[in-house]
């Protein structure tokens, strides 16, 4: 998305072990894939490709997919394969239990996966001490500054509905990896 047609004051709240996981997960698929086709040839990496990219793909759900996207408008979870948006005045309470919840207002909580999480406090320093500071938890800034972006949510634009959807680009690609992975299994037999 360019930065041109990204909404003001657009903030994404990611894991970042889930994006390490995925460099990882795909330097390791890139050298397996590497790896077949010096060995064997590139025809017999095309009939192994579908097992690594199925299991780069799980590795991406469980890790990297899930994330909380906040604007003026409202949020976008997205949980493993569900995403949910809907607006500020639809939600009635922001809260951290282990991971962030959106209560909303058709008394369901949405628990995001992939946001901001409760973790224990930084440890504190010599220097924090001689300074007077206190370290506060990522967690904690990253509610702060969810929290008040619901409380100064503009009344009049903040109505959109509660929409739950499924991730149909990641339902595709693997669709896709199981047609590849049953057209190999196919022509091996």
């Amino acid at each position: 998305m360019s930065e041109l047609s990204r909404p003001e004051g657009e903030r994404t709240f990611r894991s970042p072990s889930g994006v390490v996981m995925m460099i990882a997960s795909g330097a390791l698929a890139l050298f397996l894939l590497g790896d077949a086709v010096v060995r064997a040839g590139w025809g017999q990496m095309l009939l192994l490709a579908p097992w690594v990219l199925l299991a780069l793909w799980i590795a991406y759900q469980l890790s990297a997919s899930s994330f909380v996207r906040i604007d003026d408008s409202g949020a976008v979870v997205q949980n493993m394969l569900r995403r949910t948006t809907f607006g500020w005045r639809r939600v009635r309470d922001v809260d951290m239990r282990w991971q962030l919840e959106f209560a909303l207002d058709d008394d369901r909580t949405v628990t995001a996966w992939g946001g901001p999480n409760r973790a224990r406090p930084p440890k504190q320093t010599r220097r924090d001490v001689e300074d007077g500071g206190v370290r506060v938890p990522a967690g904690l800034r990253d509610l702060t500054e969810i929290r008040d972006r619901w409380d100064a949510a503009p009344g009049a634009d903040v109505d959109a509905p509660i929409r739950r959807v499924w991730d149909v680009p990641a339902l595709a690609a693997l669709a896709v990896i199981a047609v590849w992975a049953l057209t190999a299994v196919l022509l091996t037999r």
